[in-house]
């Protein structure tokens, strides 16, 4: 529904969302947002694979989603995104995601570059998107997506990724829900046990492909509570990604 310049899009969370603790697993989450993102081309007369075909896209260059809670299994959500703000080839979106009451039990916003594919090259944004979807000012969360992050030569969790094929999406290269998977994949089991993924926050500064073997490095910054993360490229001897999670007891 395309409305006081938002879409919302439902969802219902199935058994093959849910992680061991029977609760959406933050990469769900993740998934939605993106799918809902990709869904609000649909009143511009656009769909996300149109503009794949066109060679054109969108790239995650830093992201942030906080979680109240994750839905349960066959819980209905909605997820509310809107364009907050919009220069030449960036704009940033704006997301809720509510439960069935209502109650907003998630946020996140992105800063998003428009993209040629092909060229490996940014592009402004078609004229019929700042149109259509107009600007919503309202923020979803306090949050500064130009804070940079420390980039890790060490940690006290590590672990070695070599990029597959299906590591790879329409944009061709690694999709930013596969770093944020590895990155939680380092986290210890008992912080996983007892905490919940409260926040993950994430800077894209460089793209790897198919074959590239990566590094992640994990600082733990406070126990139980914060990380922060870097994954290093051993191919090409660059950063791709640094974040930081954040959990909370459950």
């Amino acid at each position: 529904m395309q409305d006081k310049n938002y879409f919302e899009s439902n969802f219902i969370i199935d058994f093959y969302d849910l992680s061991q603790y029977e609760e959406a697993l933050p990469m769900t989450m993740l998934r939605l947002l993106q799918e809902t993102a990709g869904d609000h081309h649909f009143p511009v007369n656009e769909n996300i694979i149109d503009l794949y075909r066109k060679n054109l896209g969108w790239v995650l260059l830093s992201g942030v989603m906080q979680f109240e809670r994750y839905p349960k299994y066959k819980e209905e959500i909605v997820i509310r995104t809107w364009m907050s703000q919009f220069k030449s080839i960036r704009g940033i979106r704006e997301n809720y995601i509510y439960d069935k009451s209502g109650q907003i039990i998630g946020r996140s916003k992105g800063l998003w570059l428009f993209f040629d594919i092909e060229k490996r090259r940014p592009v402004a944004i078609p004229d019929k998107f700042k149109d259509i979807w107009g600007i919503n000012p309202e923020v979803s969360v306090d949050f500064n997506l130009a804070e940079k992050l420390p980039v890790l030569s060490d940690g006290e969790f590590m672990d070695v990724i070599k990029v597959k094929k299906f590591d790879i999406d329409a944009n061709k290269h690694v999709n930013n829900i596969r770093y944020f998977q590895w990155l939680i994949e380092v986290i210890p089991n008992k912080v996983m046990k007892e905490n919940f993924l409260f926040q993950i926050d994430g800077r894209f500064q460089h793209e790897a492909n198919y074959g590239d073997q990566l590094i992640i490095y994990t600082k733990i910054v406070e126990m139980d509570r914060e990380f922060l993360h870097t994954v290093f490229d051993l191919t090409t001897n660059k950063v791709c990604v640094t974040a930081r999670t954040i959990w909370k007891k459950r």
